[in-house]
């Protein structure tokens, strides 16, 4: 479930509202163990989410680094050929 969850600190451009909101929503899917949550939780779940998704962005535009940021498609194409090594390449 938490597969989509990324570094998202020290790349250029900077990580964006939604990339923020999805790896918060992949955590609150995380903990909480519901993909969807029922229509009962489905407020509480929301609440979590931007939050968490809150929590995210100060920490992000708090932190600071002597490091140069990463390139968004540099890092891309690593994680592309990790993927072909480790489960092959596709036909």
């Amino acid at each position: 479930m938490c597969r989509n969850i990324k570094t998202l600190f020290n790349f250029e451009p900077p990580a964006t509202d939604d990339e923020i909101h999805d790896a918060s929503l992949q955590f609150v899917r995380k903990l909480s163990g519901f993909t969807i949550p029922s229509k009962a939780n489905e407020a509480a779940f929301e609440r979590a989410v931007e939050e968490v998704a809150a929590a995210a962005r100060t920490l992000l535009h708090s932190m600071t680094t002597n490091a140069e940021p990463k390139n968004r498609e540099i890092e891309a194409a690593r994680a592309k050929a990790r993927n072909a090594a480790r489960f092959g390449a596709k036909a």
